[in-house]
């Protein structure tokens, strides 16, 4: 009944919130991945990451769409509630899909249900200073949330693409503004997304939350990647920043393991893979 106390003294006790903390404070690096379904969910698990994102990025790798924009709340709610049934020791955050956050009251009832609905422990929403309120809103009911700045693909219509952010001195300046101010809202979490890897260096230090990035340079204090890519099974050219850890691997078990294991030793990203 109490998995928690139940897991507390355990082997693999469960990663929260507060575990995240402790390993930014350690300097233990946070492996992070995305997952879809429960199968690849067990094989998550059983490589030890940390973190485990049921992303927006399935409208493409999943559904074959473009970009993440047609994925729905019910597509996230369905692939996370799989998930979920996968998992005993990774935490597990789900991405709150294109205009689910548009108002306070919007926002907390989507996040009502990727947590009740879809098991999700922390949403992650996409948006600089315009999503301050939002944030600080979610965080006043008690709700863990990530903030993702940089790249945000529900956005690749109106910043004209999928493209290194952050080149521009004044971008720079603003994104460590809002990386701040999420932190100062109640964000548990941010996540940082294709920009220069001294950029990334910089807001990592300044904030006390953990920073989670996805070509973000190798100074911040976690990496996520797509499971597809890592096992590479995506087809067709791919981001500078992945890697394929199915390389010299016998199965997919032994990929995501590869993957953990450079995380966690510093071997992955590599100075190929920065901007």
């Amino acid at each position: 009944m109490y998995t928690q106390l139940q897991l507390r003294g355990s082997a693999r006790p469960p990663v929260t919130v507060a575990t995240l903390q402790k390993m930014k404070a350690d300097g233990e690096k946070i492996a992070s991945i995305t997952c879809y379904d429960a199968s690849f969910a067990a094989l998550v698990d059983e490589a030890d990451a940390d973190l485990v994102l049921v992303g927006d990025s399935l409208g493409m790798v999943v559904q074959g769409h473009d970009t993440t924009v047609p994925v729905t709340l019910d597509n996230i709610i369905y692939h996370s509630r799989a998930v979920a049934r996968g998992l005993s020791r990774p935490f597990l955050m789900a991405d709150m899909p294109f205009m689910t956050y548009t108002s306070r009251e919007k926002a907390l009832d989507n996040a009502m249900r990727l947590m009740q609905d879809g098991g999700a422990k922390m949403v992650k929403l996409e948006g600089g200073a315009g999503q301050v309120g939002i944030v600080e809103f979610l965080a006043s009911h008690d709700i863990a949330v990530c903030a993702h700045l940089g790249l945000r693909p529900q956005s690749v219509h109106k910043t004209g693409g999928f493209r290194v952010q952050g080149r521009e001195n004044a971008v720079a300046d603003q994104m460590h503004r809002d990386a701040k101010a999420l932190q100062d809202a109640g964000a548990d979490i941010v996540l940082l997304e294709c920009i220069p890897a001294e950029l990334g260096k910089e807001i990592t230090a300044e904030l006390h939350v953990p920073v989670i990035g996805i070509g973000a340079g190798p100074d911040t204090d976690g990496q996520i990647l797509v499971l597809y890519d890592v096992l590479d099974i995506t087809p067709g050219r791919k981001p500078r920043f992945v890697q394929n850890f199915m390389v010299g691997q016998e199965s997919p078990l032994a990929g995501v393991k590869a993957y953990v294991q450079a995380v966690k030793s510093r071997a992955y990203p590599a100075a190929e893979h920065c901007f």
